[in-house]
Parts: C-alpha cells; sequence; structure tokens
C-alpha cells in the first residue's frame, strides 16, 4: 500500500489537472475516434465544453462555492484560548529582480502573510510559518514568509518550519514545534480553498484548530462577463480541483494508514 501512495504522490500534478488533463482528454477523443466515431467525438466533445466552462470564473465558482463553504471567517469569539497562530507557505517567485535577485513568496503566499500579520496585531499571538522545499544555496519557503512578515510588514516570527513538502508533513512537523511548547490551540492561516484539508491535517496531527481563512473568492459578485473564459477563470477552477482531489486522497491515505 505505501509502493502504491509514493506511485501516486509521483505523478506530476499538471496532468492531472485542467488545462492539461482537458487536452490529454481531447487527445483521447479523436484517436477513439478512429474507430468508435460517436464515442470519441463525444469525449472530445464533452472536454471541449469543460474546458470553456472551468476557464470561466463564473464556472470556476461551481467547485469554488462548496470548497469555501465547508469553513467560514474568523469571529472574535473564536480567538479566545487560542495559543499561537500558524501561517502555510505556498509558491514562491525565484529570483526576484526587485528584491535583489531573492527568492519571494508568491501572490498566493502574500495574502496569507498579509492576513496572518493583521490577526497578530489584533491578538499579539506568537506566530508560526511552515514551509520546506529548501535546497543547498536556496531557502526554504518558510525562510521567505519569516522575512516577509519581519522586513515588510513588522511582525515577529517565533517559530520557523521548515521541513515539509506538502499539507500533511506542515501539519505534523508544526505540532513537533506547537506540542512541546505547550501550545495546543492555533490560529490557522491559509485560503479559505485550502482550509477544510489544511484543519484535517492539522487536527490529525493532535492539534486543536480554529480557521482563519483568506481570500474568498466565491463572495464575489458574478457579472455576465464572469462566463468569458480567462486565465484566471482556469486558475480557480485546478486550485479548486486540485483541493477536492487533495481531501479525496486523504482520505484514502488514512484509511490504508489504518
Amino acid at each position: 500500500m505505501t509502493l502504491l501512495f509514493d506511485l501516486m504522490n509521483a505523478v506530476p500534478r499538471g496532468l492531472i489537472l485542467p488545462p492539461a488533463n482537458l487536452f490529454l482528454l481531447i487527445a483521447l477523443g479523436l484517436a477513439l475516434s478512429r474507430r468508435w466515431p460517436r464515442t470519441g467525438r463525444a469525449v472530445a466533445a464533452s472536454a471541449l465544453v469543460a474546458m470553456f466552462l472551468l476557464s470561466s470564473t463564473g464556472g470556476a465558482r461551481l467547485l469554488v462555492a462548496p470548497l469555501e463553504r465547508m469553513t467560514a471567517p474568523l469571529q472574535e469569539a473564536d480567538i479566545a484560548g487560542a495559543q499561537a497562530i500558524v501561517v502555510l507557505s505556498a509558491g514562491r517567485l525565484q529570483r526576484a529582480p526587485e528584491y535583489g535577485g531573492r527568492d519571494i513568496p508568491d501572490y498566493v503566499g502574500l495574502a496569507r502573510l498579509r492576513y496572518a500579520a493583521h490577526l497578530q496585531r489584533r491578538t499579539g499571538l506568537p506566530i508560526l510559518v511552515s514551509g520546506g522545499l529548501g535546497t543547498g544555496n536556496t531557502p526554504s519557503l518558510a525562510d521567505g514568509l519569516a522575512e516577509a512578515l519581519r522586513e515588510d510588514f513588522g511582525v515577529p516570527v517565533k517559530w520557523l518550519e521548515a521541513r515539509s513538502r506538502d499539507t500533511g508533513e506542515n501539519a505534523a512537523y508544526s505540532a513537533a514545534l506547537l506540542l512541546p511548547a505547550g501550545v495546543k490551540r492555533i490560529l490557522l492561516v491559509t485560503d479559505a480553498m485550502h482550509m477544510p484539508r489544511s484543519r484535517a491535517a492539522f487536527e490529525r496531527a493532535g492539534l486543536e484548530v480554529v480557521s482563519a481563512p483568506t481570500v474568498f473568492f466565491s463572495q464575489q459578485r458574478q457579472p455576465l462577463g464572469a462566463w468569458v473564459p480567462s486565465t484566471e477563470g482556469m486558475r480557480r477552477s485546478s486550485y479548486a480541483l486540485y483541493e477536492l482531489i487533495g481531501m479525496a486522497w486523504y482520505r484514502v491515505r488514512s484509511a490504508g494508514a489504518g
């Protein structure tokens, strides 16, 4: 079972997410149409329709909204008893010329940082930043988050978790730092879409989680232009599908581990 999990984790995520998976379906449909014309055309046409739908922000909302309904904005009453703020990394922009060639958090990570800084000023709670993938002279994602919080937001960082490669490891390695320090109840900061999977992972790691989500796409207005294909629509659809697949995969892994 472990070998199966390793093989599945080795599949490039780009191949199972739009638009790559839809292009593969179109190619499959065209190949099938040589022998089974109706079936092949149906597969290719369905992929084209899905591509048109998922590349609009209106179509993406069909996937985004159910995920975001699984969480809710942080309320003042929920903060009581929290002992720390945990903010999760996203990606990075490498060799940013305006920062002297340093790696910096991408815009997804920056949105999380901004909200974490806002919460730290509101609560005075210490912050843990989580994210690994540092190699050789390349700093970890957590290093980039900590640097941005200190230099750009003027917010201190108490703990730095720099070993994790995914959300499950974010949770496990963060808990290994926090629990020995007597921290049990945390405010967890990440995107609204990412929160359901993140919260489940941190609770499995033994922490009491208060969700502190940010970036709610489904709350935005949906004008007619929302149904026009756009790169942003495809980005949101891909993100939402990744989270839905990730939630299902975590359930399978948990069942297999049990």
